[in-house]
């Protein structure tokens, strides 16, 4: 996604930039908020709370983007949607008064073509990812989880792609609604043994990407 309009929108308005450490919480979900949040650096996660208590991941962020959503331009509090949480030792974040968020949108084209794409895109990878998750089966949704992981944080080498970010069996099981992380050990024991990953220094490895995407129905 360009992220052009966002990055001189944010350089001209110099808005104030707040800091969260590793393992805090931006935003708890139903909690009132009255603030635009905008990813600057870092890497946060975004994750739900089932009826039963269980927690649902939806994605890690690690690039400039909006991590709260906007609603409608009207109100001046409204209800966190899902749970924000820091994942790297610090992230840096842009605070932005929602209302004055949504003049500036109103008034700037470049903008508005930028949050109609940002909605458009959340909403096709929303679909994606749980057209993935029904069809896939849990050994799919781990491969899944392992290639938007690949996606995001991998960095190549010779021999393969370094995911450069410490994620748990736990972790990988919340993202996958997969209620053990036994059984995300399990499936990760069969991927090291075909070939497809190893670890290295608590970090995935990825060896063979093709490996990986054969369990993916895309």
């Amino acid at each position: 996604m360009d992220n052009a309009a966002l990055t001189n929108y944010l350089e001209q308005k110099k808005f104030p930039v707040i800091t969260k450490e590793y393992k805090k919480y931006l935003l708890y979900e139903g909690i009132q908020d009255h603030h635009v949040y905008i990813l600057k650096n870092g890497v946060i996660k975004t994750s739900v709370i089932s009826r039963d208590g269980r927690e649902f991941n939806l994605e890690y962020i690690n690039e400039l983007e909006i991590v709260s959503l906007l609603k409608d331009e009207y109100s001046q509090f409204i209800d966190a949607p899902f749970n924000i949480r820091i994942e790297s030792e610090k992230a840096e974040l842009y605070q932005i008064d929602r209302i004055e968020f949504w003049k500036d949108i109103n008034q700037n084209f470049e903008l508005q073509i930028y949050v109609k794409n940002y909605y458009r895109e959340r909403l096709l990878k929303s679909m994606k990812r749980t057209q993935q998750m029904l069809m896939n089966g849990k050994f799919g949704a781990v491969c899944t989880q392992i290639y938007d992981l690949y996606d995001k944080f991998g960095i190549e080498f010779q021999d393969g792609v370094l995911i450069d970010f410490v994620v748990t069996n736990e972790e990988i099981a919340h993202f996958c609604g997969i209620n053990a992380a036994s059984s995300v050990s399990r499936i990760m024991q069969q991927l090291k043994s075909s070939g497809a990953i190893k670890m290295h220094d608590r970090k995935l490895f990825v060896k063979n990407i093709e490996l990986i995407k054969d369990n993916i129905i895309f």
